[in-house]
């Protein structure tokens, strides 16, 4: 029998339509998440499992581990069990919250939304309880707690039998913990471990979470118990090697240094299964537990000089260099605690407490040596890497603040000395020393010329050429990575390297000067008053200013040396007033006697003004009194014989005068104020004698001399005034009744006695 094709063809569409049509309505009733069939239920689970929930899965793990590589960790502290990122507030303006958590969050949203069945009060889709699961993780570390609390409770309360239940209630009790309910998470982990048969990585989870909630609680003891059992259950080497890092934390702490030694050894031991940044930091651990007066100093210097050129550690090398320095400065080393500290800054740590240590402990040591306008400088550096409203960073402030007067007159003093040793000097002198130093100038910028040169072509920016000093910015540019994916290469550009750059810029304002950003900068005439490039003289103290083509010319510096006798005479006053400060700010503050006798001793042979000299006489008298009796007797009698009617010389014949009875020094001023006030200048006068006598070592005592000069000058005129404002300000210049003095001195002296009066008529 013949079949007609035209029939056969019409049978083989209509056979398609129909069979799409078919193929349709199965999807569609595959589709619906209203009917609880065997396709629903399998076409929704594979599409949740394989498509949704898997790249959210993706996302999540993305994001965890840039978690890990991003997080930065504190080691000055006990290290947290885990990593989070930082909250909204403390971001910077560069930092970006990582945004795999909301792709695995918007993923996890999608998988509830389209392909839950939730049919008769039961979830028929095997894949929900993972979507709410994956739900709470990703709200958990974008920090939203409450939140990611309610997905958790969501599957013990829907899931009760699904078997993620375990991890669900581990996580369940991180948000706890995270919203400062940490009892409760306490509680509700010891149940859960109590019913975990299998010891496997949930049970190593749910111990070192109910570790951190002890650590929460100050319970030490108990989270080492518990983070022990972490150690020995979990998988994980990475987690392995941290917990043993804080575990080796938790017992230096304690003070059990022979076990956290030993602890912090197993981290060293794991060698490569651990993170290298754990094992250089058990080795710094351990090394700040080595004495030095007992211990192999030669094994252990070697060791970590062999780990200094490992290539390996060259990330560490801020560490490594900063372990050194410590060790250094244990065997009373500072110059080579120094230099290590110094290679540890130029390391470039994004550690920033780190930096603050390196610049404090340098601060410190030139603290310790006297170099207080130095130690000033490392303070500064160190106060901007350190968190403000931090205890450490008030102490440091401070102690800085103790020495703003000795940079001050510091500085006044070397400046001063140096540019009245040039005029002291003869013509030919001048020229002679001006002939020598830019000499030696022109031989060491051609040695940094070759310096940069050198480094600028190896194009290291790590070279030992970079500043060392105290500075605010002291992490420089860094080499601009290669366009090239597969090398780490800097690129060649000449203003991606830090040491081309400051070589150019030093060249530009050597020929330049320092010029405006303006058109025809070339060609334009610098008026009076422009910025103009600064050199140092030979010994770094007197800076003059220096313009094109003159920087190596004798003549130009000769012309900067002041030949004004009114200026020499006002240079030489401030130097020695200078010089009478620091004897006192270091005799008073900084108990540094042997350098205060120095600075007072000096200033006695510079032929000071009248004012300075005896009290100068009896703050040299004070100090001999500690380090040099013998010198101190005669300094006794040269003021008795000298000076028998001032002062100085009523205290030192211990004259005595009429107490006020058993008032307190604060109440004793207070009536003698008011006696003052009511204008019974003779009366107070005598008393604050009395009281002066009696107070004599307390604080009030300031307050009380001044007074007295306030009532000396109404009883006795401008010029008794001007005397005992004078000893206020020289007795006690570091209180504020001293300031008040010098400035009464500097300006309202003046105008009083410029005062002219009419005659009446």
């Amino acid at each position: 029998m013949k079949v007609n094709a035209q029939n056969v063809s019409q049978l083989k569409t209509s056979l398609f339509k129909y069979s799409m049509l078919g193929g349709f309505l199965a999807i569609g009733i595959a589709c619906s998440t209203k009917k609880d069939t065997f396709i629903n239920r399998n076409s929704h689970a594979l599409s949740t499992k394989y498509n949704i929930l898997y790249n959210g899965g993706l996302a999540l793990d993305a994001g965890l581990v840039e978690l890990k590589t991003t997080y930065s960790d504190n080691y000055w502290e006990i290290l947290p069990i885990e990593r989070m990122q930082p909250k909204e507030e403390t971001l910077g303006p560069d930092d970006t919250r990582n945004p795999n958590f909301e792709r695995a969050e918007t993923k996890a949203t999608k998988a509830i939304q389209k392909h839950s069945m939730n049919i008769g009060g039961s979830e028929k889709n095997p894949q929900m309880d993972e979507a709410h699961l994956m739900l709470g993780k990703a709200r958990y570390y974008e920090q939203r707690f409450i939140p990611a609390l309610e997905a958790f409770n969501y599957v013990l309360y829907k899931y009760p039998g699904s078997d993620k239940i375990n991890e669900v209630k581990i996580w369940r009790e991180k948000a706890n913990m995270r919203l400062e309910n940490d009892q409760i998470a306490v509680n509700n982990l010891r149940k859960l471990l109590s019913e975990i048969k299998l010891k496997d990585q949930i049970y190593a989870d749910a111990n070192a979470t109910l570790a951190q909630a002890f650590l929460n609680l100050n319970q030490r003891d108990s989270a080492l118990s518990r983070l022990s059992r972490s150690i020995e259950y979990t998988d994980s080497n990475e987690e392995k090697a941290r917990y043993t890092f804080i575990t080796a934390q938790l017992m230096e702490n304690a003070g059990q240094k022979d076990s956290a030694y030993a602890y912090y050894q197993r981290v060293i031991d794991m060698n490569r299964k651990s993170p290298r940044i754990y094992v250089l930091q058990a080795h710094a651990r351990q090394a700040a537990q080595f004495d030095v007066t007992t211990g192999d100093t030669l094994a252990f210097i070697t060791k970590y000089k062999k780990m200094l050129d490992d290539r390996e550690n060259r990330p560490y090398l801020d560490v490594l260099n900063h372990t050194v320095a410590l060790y250094y400065e244990k065997k009373k080393d500072p110059k080579e605690a120094l230099r290590y500290y110094n290679r540890s800054l130029r390391a470039n740590s994004m550690d920033e407490y780190l930096t603050a240590s390196n610049y404090r402990n340098i601060a410190d040591i030139h603290f310790d040596e006297a170099r207080y306008v130095k130690a000033g400088q490392y303070y500064d550096s160190t106060l901007i890497y350190l968190k403000e409203r931090t205890r450490e960073h008030k102490l440091i402030t401070k102690k800085r603040a103790n020495l703003v007067d000795v940079i001050k007159f510091e500085g006044i003093a070397r400046e001063n000395d140096s540019i009245l040793k040039l005029v002291a000097m003869t013509p030919e002198g001048q020229k002679a020393f001006f002939e020598d130093y830019t000499a030696k100038l022109k031989v060491e910028d051609e040695k940094k010329k070759a310096q940069l040169e050198k480094a600028a072509a190896k194009g290291d920016d790590k070279n030992d050429m970079a500043d060392s000093g105290p500075r605010g910015m002291m992490k420089g540019p860094k080499p601009m990575p290669s366009s090239n994916p597969g090398t780490s290469k800097a690129s060649d550009f000449y203003f991606y390297s830090a040491a081309t750059l400051a070589y150019g810029k030093t060249e530009f304002r050597k020929t330049w000067g320092a010029r405006a950003h303006v058109n025809d900068w070339r060609t334009v005439v610098k008026e009076a008053g422009d910025s103009k490039n600064t050199q140092d003289l030979a010994d770094g103290d007197t800076k003059v200013e220096v313009s094109e083509g003159v920087r190596y010319s004798p003549d130009f510096y000769i012309g900067q040396i002041p030949t004004d006798q009114k200026v020499i005479d006002s240079m030489a006053k401030d130097r020695n007033f200078a010089y009478y400060q620091l004897g006192v700010i270091y005799k008073e503050k900084f108990r540094e006697y042997a350098l205060a006798a120095d600075k007072l001793e000096t200033l006695l042979k510079n032929n000071p003004e009248e004012r300075l000299v005896l009290p100068s006489m009896y703050n040299l008298y004070k100090i001999y009194e500690i380090i040099n009796p013998a010198k101190a007797a005669m300094m006794k009698d040269r003021i008795l014989s000298e000076y028998p009617d001032t002062r100085y010389a009523q205290i030192l014949n211990n004259s005595t005068s009429e107490s006020l009875g058993g008032l307190s020094p604060d109440l004793a001023y207070n009536q003698l104020f008011e006696t003052y006030e009511s204008g019974d200048y003779r009366k107070v006068s005598a008393d604050l004698t009395a009281a002066i006598d009696r107070f004599t070592g307390d604080e009030i005592v300031p307050k009380l001399e001044l007074l007295k000069a306030h009532t000396t000058g109404k009883l006795r005129g401008i010029s008794e005034y001007k005397k005992a404002l004078n000893y206020v300000a020289l007795t006690y210049p570091n209180s504020t009744e001293g300031k008040q003095a010098e400035a009464l001195l500097g300006k309202q002296i003046p105008a009083l006695e410029n005062l002219k009066f009419s005659k009446s008529e």
